[in-house]
């Protein structure tokens, strides 16, 4: 009895927390992606139905990934591009991935103090966010939160991933425009940066155009650009535009937003727009499909076991990982039959 009380009070509670969402209380929206990024069971059931309910009447947003090197000045460029986006009369958020520490888990979560101008604006919402060990440079709950943001009528969702490597790729499968910061220099630093990453770009840009570093940044630019002819395109409508620009002196940052803005249109009227959030939503499922049956082996008692067997027959060269893994399924699949 006690416990369908509980669980009524929530439905309400939430019920609330829905429509205060949707009127863009900030309080609210901070409420609603504490709680999508909860592991608690009971909070994950809540935020599913939430999300149910926020979905139905959300909004469609402009859905930017931004990634690039520590130091880049990712921070300096969002803040200045959301204010030129404010100014154009739109509202934008930013879901900023901190890195995690593989030791104590802990983040320092420091975007927003980076983006102290654009935190103050009242139609910009910046929520700094841990990336808890999940790869690609994102949070494991970054799409849910995407969706709180846009039924909360942002019409502009930056998500800015740690940083590039070979897994920050992910966050293309979840924006309609990837955008990539690069150094000023080329040459050396061209050869460092991961060819699928430069593949999946939309637009590049080349920050610290300025000082000591602005010629250098020119060279860059038609290096990059170079570059980004050599690869395949990704959309016959579209050459990749390589761009050069000053975050902190704000030149070049109008130019960058014309050229998302031109993005965009080109998506909508090619079709890929569509096309490309379909390929987010499949993604999406398929992401948590894997998470979901690795977390049904971490909390069953009997599969934990298996799965330390299994661990403990590959640390002993007694099977390889390939194999321990495919006898792991399906005893995963014997012990979901057999209990239905």
């Amino acid at each position: 009895m006690a416990a369908n009380q509980r669980s009524t009070r929530a439905a309400v509670a939430d019920g609330a927390l829905v429509d205060a969402v949707r009127r863009g209380d900030r309080r609210a929206i901070a409420r609603a992606i504490t709680l999508v990024e909860s592991t608690r069971d009971d909070h994950r059931e809540r935020a599913e139905a939430m999300l149910v309910e926020l979905l139905r009447g959300k909004g469609e947003s402009i859905r930017i990934g931004i990634t690039g090197v520590p130091g880049v000045g990712k921070s300096t460029f969002i803040e200045a591009l959301g204010a030129v986006a404010v100014d154009q009369g739109h509202r934008i958020a930013v879901l900023s991935i901190d890195p995690s520490s593989a030791l104590s888990g802990g983040s320092i979560l420091g975007d927003k103090t980076r983006m102290e101008h654009l935190a103050r604006s009242p139609n910009a919402y910046i929520r700094p966010s841990p990336s808890a060990g999940t790869l690609g440079g994102v949070a494991r709950r970054t799409r849910e939160s995407i969706a709180v943001l846009e039924a909360a009528g942002f019409d502009v969702v930056v998500v800015e991933t740690v940083g590039v490597g070979q897994s920050e790729t992910v966050v293309a499968s979840m924006t309609d425009l990837f955008l990539l910061m690069l150094m000023p220099g080329g040459g050396d630093e061209l050869q460092g940066i991961k060819r699928g990453i430069m593949e999946l770009a939309d637009i590049a840009i080349v920050n610290k155009a300025d000082g000591e570093l602005k010629s250098a940044a020119g060279r860059a630019v038609a290096e990059y650009g170079n570059a980004m002819r050599l690869l395949p395109r990704r959309y016959r409508e579209w050459d990749v535009p390589v761009l050069a620009c000053s975050a902190r002196d704000g030149d070049g940052i109008d130019a960058a937003w014309t050229r998302i803005g031109d993005f965009v249109t080109m998506s909508r009227d090619a079709g890929h727009f569509q096309a490309r959030r379909a390929e987010q939503q499949v993604h999406w499922f398929r992401e948590e499909l894997n998470q979901g049956l690795v977390d049904v082996l971490r909390r069953d008692a009997r599969l934990r076991e298996a799965m330390q067997r299994a661990e403990a027959d590959v640390l002993a060269r007694r099977a390889t990982a390939a194999g321990a893994a495919r006898r792991l399924v399906e005893t995963l699949i014997k012990s979901r039959s057999t209990s239905s």
